[in-house]
């Protein structure tokens, strides 16, 4: 399995996304601890995950996904911690 990073602008105001949340939970596992910011990891490709996102979003938002690869630093609680570092693995 891969992690991405997904952050996102949703900027159209009143817009209903839960489907874009519930889609990003359908995912194998998911961390969600910042407001516009999920870790996702899934065996799809980043253009798989990301087609399969934008099917919930307008063409106003704006969203990015990235591969996570170790090296990483920030300031987290334990429990996103051990999270990331069960699903993060070193590239080979």
């Amino acid at each position: 399995m891969t992690v991405y990073i997904v952050s996102y602008d949703l900027n159209k105001a009143g817009q209903n996304y839960s489907a874009l949340y519930e889609e990003l939970k359908k995912s194998s596992s998911w961390w969600h601890y910042l407001d516009s910011t999920w870790l996702i990891s899934t065996a799809e490709s980043a253009d798989q995950l990301s087609d399969r996102l934008l099917a919930h979003t307008d063409k106003n938002d704006r969203l990015l996904v990235i591969k996570v690869v170790r090296t990483y630093q920030g300031w987290l609680p334990e429990d996103a911690w051990e999270w990331i570092n069960e699903h993060v693995i070193d590239p080979a």
